[in-house]
């Protein structure tokens, strides 16, 4: 992608040429390679550079056009200028966005180490490799279907016409693997895992090939589970899963739309257990492709969500902030639409609890590992879910693979009923969260 100050130089040139005032642009730059394998031959290999780039424009009425290019050279910032121009004649009246009043405050200073991209060549010997020694990990191990090993580079800037310049580059590698067990007469058993860091050279592959390797051996020895209610214990993805599913609960766009579990009168409520605190943190030192700012050049921070149980802060916009009298919070993505996502999880404890669990000496717990089906069992706006998991019955520190079931409950009540947050965390991509253990969950298991 061309130099910042280039852009920034030749879209002020275009602005004053076309008689435009006020404008911003957002773009960001992927450069991806990725290939997967299957029993040691390659399977698929795909390198792509994908460029987006998002111009809007305000008319003397204060309407706003917006459209997207990936031509940052000057005819293709001027073109894109001249349309979303030409577009704000129609733009909507009520609830225009407007610049972010952070767009020109200082980012925190993150000191992200750039890797190389490592030949292809490498990263099909190192995934071949690693899929021949979990093959070779267990006897049942047949496969390893789904499986991959990437790197991309990523370069993002946000200008304005107030002066606002920003960019940044990032670098990071990731792999997942994931093994299918077949035994004569056992039904097929599977189990995954996923690692990620800023180059193929720091990559845990061998944590990750321990990872999966485990948990499908683990899967082996499986069994029914009668129907009924259960102490279950959330593993990080299966938690942060479930945070994701339901973000509208702090989303204030959500919120805005009435789309949401919540209301501008739910700040301050007690909505979880004491026990439990949640932030939103870009800025965490876990969350490789850390951003910086958002799509509206707000710098991004660490956002307390749950505070000891109570809700301390939504997600915000520019113009959700300003709609709703708070600050923006780094979370905004422009388009034909302002929208507001969270970036990376980081869950920890709240208030001390007054009894401490463990998996060694539980008895009769459902451990959750990984929830499915999230797209379309979770009905957002109602706070119900019903979900098949992969997970095992836990006594006193012995696991049995659940054959099939299916958890099922309302997540604004799983958040206050947790009886305990384990103190050591679990590092996912989507974020750093320890065990969740609940004190009741239905599951559908054997009638």
């Amino acid at each position: 992608m061309a130099n910042i100050q280039e852009i920034a130089s030749y879209a002020e040139t275009s602005a004053q040429k076309l008689g435009i005032a006020k404008y911003d642009i957002y773009g960001s730059s992927v450069d991806d390679t990725s290939v997967q394998v299957d029993k040691g031959k390659p399977k698929q290999f795909n390198a792509s550079n994908l460029a987006s780039v998002i111009v809007r424009v305000w008319n003397n009425d204060n309407l706003i056009g917006v459209t997207s290019t990936t031509d940052v050279d000057p005819s293709g910032i001027e073109l894109a200028l001249k349309t979303a121009y030409e577009a704000s004649a129609f733009g909507a009246k009520e609830h225009v966005p407007d610049f972010s009043p952070e767009a020109t405050a200082p980012t925190t200073d993150v000191s992200a180490k750039l890797a190389t991209q490592a030949p292809v060549s490498d990263l099909l010997e190192t995934l071949i490799a690693t899929e021949k020694e979990l093959l070779e990990a267990h006897p049942a191990i047949a496969s390893v279907p789904y499986n991959g090993l990437a790197q991309s580079d990523i370069d993002r800037f946000y200008l304005n016409s107030k002066g606002a310049l920003r960019s940044e580059e990032r670098t990071y590698a990731s792999i997942y693997l994931y093994g299918k067990t077949e035994q004569e007469g056992r039904k097929p058993r599977a189990a995954g895992a996923m690692r990620i860091a800023q180059g193929l050279s720091t990559l845990d592959v061998q944590g990750c090939l321990k990872e999966a390797a485990e948990k499908t051996i683990s899967h082996l020895n499986y069994n029914k589970i009668k129907t009924g209610k259960y102490r279950v214990v959330f593993s990080a993805e299966a938690f942060l899963g479930l945070l994701g599913a339901f973000s509208n609960m702090y989303n204030a766009q959500n919120i805005l739309d009435k789309r949401s579990l919540s209301t501008p009168e739910s700040l301050g409520t007690q909505i979880a257990s004491p026990l439990l605190s949640v932030y939103d943190d870009a800025l965490h030192p876990e969350n490789v492709p850390a951003k910086t700012f958002d799509g509206e050049g707000t710098p991004t921070r660490q956002v307390p969500l749950i505070t000891e149980g109570v809700l301390t802060n939504f997600l915000h916009s520019a113009g959700t902030a300003k709609r709703l009298n708070a600050q923006p919070t780094g979370h905004a993505s422009i388009g034909a639409k302002v929208s507001v996502s969270p970036h990376f999880y980081h869950v920890v404890p709240g208030q001390a609890a007054s009894q401490s669990y463990s998996l060694d000496k539980a008895e009769n717990v459902i451990w959750i590992d990984e929830l499915q089906a999230l797209h379309s069992g979770v009905s957002a706006l109602q706070g119900a879910f019903s979900l098949p998991f992969d997970g095992w019955l836990v006594n006193q520190g012995d696991r049995i693979s659940i054959e099939s079931a299916t958890v099922a409950g309302d997540f604004r009540d799983v958040l206050k009923s947790i009886i305990f947050v384990e103190s050591e965390p679990e590092v996912i991509p989507g974020g750093v969260c320890p065990r969740i253990w609940v004190d009741e969950l239905s599951i559908t298991g054997e009638s």
